[in-house]
């Protein structure tokens, strides 16, 4: 008889215990860490620039359908300042070149241009178009000119670029049909402030 109460005293017992039972630790997995979105910075083409260019030509003179043309060597300064709005660049450049004719005299050629370009990021191509000023010897005359290019950003701070463009200059030294027109390709290298 003492057995059944000793053994309702255990079944309760480990009844309690299973009630209470052993349950395994809930592990909450740790947040995944937030990782910010790689940004892409957006190539900005606006601000002043200055540089140094190098090229090569040809200027050819032509009168009554006889002509006679000449190479020549250009070196020289430019700068400029561009307004980027987004898709399109609009900006103006000064720029002086040298001109070392290998056959006459040496010239002095200065240009104002305007620029219009596309933005492309670090790439950008454009065309311009503007005033000439050469001067040397008895020659003085001032014609258009224009162009087409392209700049690369090497980085933020330094550009190179190319260009070819074409100077026109009619009724040169005041003698009607005596035309003037000089080919340039030039290599250029500029930094931006």
């Amino acid at each position: 008889m003492k057995f059944i109460p000793a053994a309702v005293a255990a079944v309760l017992v480990s009844g309690a215990a299973h009630a209470g039972g052993y349950v395994a630790p809930v592990v909450e997995t740790a947040p995944a860490p937030v990782v910010a979105p790689v940004v892409t910075p957006v190539s900005d083409w606006t601000g002043f620039y200055a540089g140094l260019q190098y090229g090569q030509g040809d200027a050819e003179l032509s009168f009554g359908g006889e002509s006679v043309s000449d190479d020549f060597d250009a070196y020289g300064l430019h700068a400029g300042y561009n307004r980027d709005f987004g898709q399109f660049v609009l900006g103006g450049e000064l720029d002086y070149n040298r001109i070392n004719l290998d056959n006459s005299d040496n010239a002095d050629l200065v240009r104002l241009r305007g620029r219009a370009g596309y933005d492309l990021g670090r790439f950008m191509p454009y065309v311009s178009l503007g005033a000439a000023h050469i001067d040397g010897g008895d020659l003085s005359e001032t014609a258009v000119t224009y162009g087409l290019g392209a700049d690369f950003k090497v980085t933020e701070r330094f550009v190179v670029g190319a260009e070819y463009t074409r100077q026109d200059f009619d009724d040169v030294l005041d003698v009607s049909g005596a035309d003037l027109d000089t080919d340039m390709i030039q290599l250029r290298a500029s930094f931006r402030f």
